[in-house]
């Protein structure tokens, strides 16, 4: 089972590969994580999008099929048009499902390098600026860091996304990887206790 697109030849590969899925999933499934939505995991994402003050934060587990969000806090929809909610581009702003492909989106990145990622404005990164959420989401900021549990399996991220540019600067480093931490050891102490987060 491959778990990356194969790279056509000469084309740079934009999301990194993940040799660690078959672990991951493993240890996910093993862990009763990504089998659905969470209330507890939506509620951690919504303390985190008001911690840091982003209108978009996520649980992120990345599966077989792409990643999954089990836990999501996104703006509220804009007030109904002819039209719908307009996104950055001018067209319909599209609704962010709990299922992405694993190209969308800076999670893949975090998870795959096993190390927290501060970008205070994606088009600045060239690597990052043509993700099919900076057009389609609006998104131009985020700020996220990998669940690394005790395994040391790297089962997703936390993450926060903004539409505007913001300098997270240190303060959002620490306050993002403190809050992966937390995360993880509710992560296994619900799992150790056999009781829902």
């Amino acid at each position: 089972m491959s778990h990356d697109p194969p790279r056509p030849a000469g084309r740079l590969l934009l999301t990194p590969e993940d040799r660690e899925a078959p672990a991951r999933v493993g240890r996910l499934r093993l862990l009763g994580l990504a089998d659905g939505p969470d209330p507890a995991l939506d509620a951690f994402a919504a303390h985190l999008a008001a911690l840091v003050e982003a209108p978009y934060a996520m649980v992120n587990f990345l599966v077989d099929n792409g990643q999954f969000y089990a836990g999501l806090c996104v703006p509220e929809p804009a007030p109904p048009s002819r039209s719908g909610p307009v996104a950055p581009t001018g067209g319909v702003r599209p609704v962010l499902h709990r299922l992405q492909p694993r190209d969308h989106g800076f999670c893949p990145h975090v998870a795959v390098r096993r190390k927290a990622l501060v970008l205070d404005d994606v088009r600045d990164y060239p690597r990052f600026a043509g993700n099919p959420v900076v057009d389609a989401f609006g998104i131009r900021s985020y700020l996220g860091a990998p669940l690394i549990d005790s395994t040391g399996t790297a089962l997703g991220t936390v993450s926060a996304a903004d539409v505007r540019p913001r300098t997270w600067g240190r303060a959002g480093l620490e306050t993002i990887k403190a809050t992966a931490a937390d995360l993880v050891r509710r992560i296994e102490r619900s799992a150790e206790d056999g009781f829902p987060l």
